[in-house]
């Protein structure tokens, strides 16, 4: 008697050995040349950057929150180094007065404005 042969499984076919270059793509229609179908792009503005405009650029922020019947807060930040919190009322004001003080004495202002003279 002759043994049952086992059916062959599925398998990927015998790829050939070594890179093969990717060839074009056929047309699917009748014509060689591809078909753009769509509308024609529209310029659009640009916005300009908003630090060469002319030349002025944020130094220092006040940030305030104040919820209705919570306890306010103050933080002021600038780019010479400062960074102070202060919470409650009158510590809020007092670093809102001296936010607008350091505003005319910042080393990043007032080097700006002529120091050749």
């Amino acid at each position: 008697m002759s043994a049952a042969q086992n059916p062959r499984l599925k398998s990927l076919p015998a790829t050939p050995t070594g890179p093969r270059l990717a060839g074009p793509a056929p047309a699917t229609s009748g014509s060689g040349a591809p078909k753009v179908v769509g509308r024609k792009a529209v310029p659009t503005a640009v916005r300009p950057d908003p630090q060469t405009g002319d030349g002025r650029y944020p130094i220092a922020w006040l940030t305030i929150t104040a919820p209705r019947g919570t306890v306010p807060t103050v933080t002021s930040v600038c780019q010479c180094g400062r960074n102070l919190f202060a919470t409650g009322h009158r510590k809020a004001l007092a670093l809102i007065a001296d936010h607008t003080d350091h505003r005319t004495h910042c080393p990043l202002r007032t080097d700006q404005e002529g120091t050749a003279a």
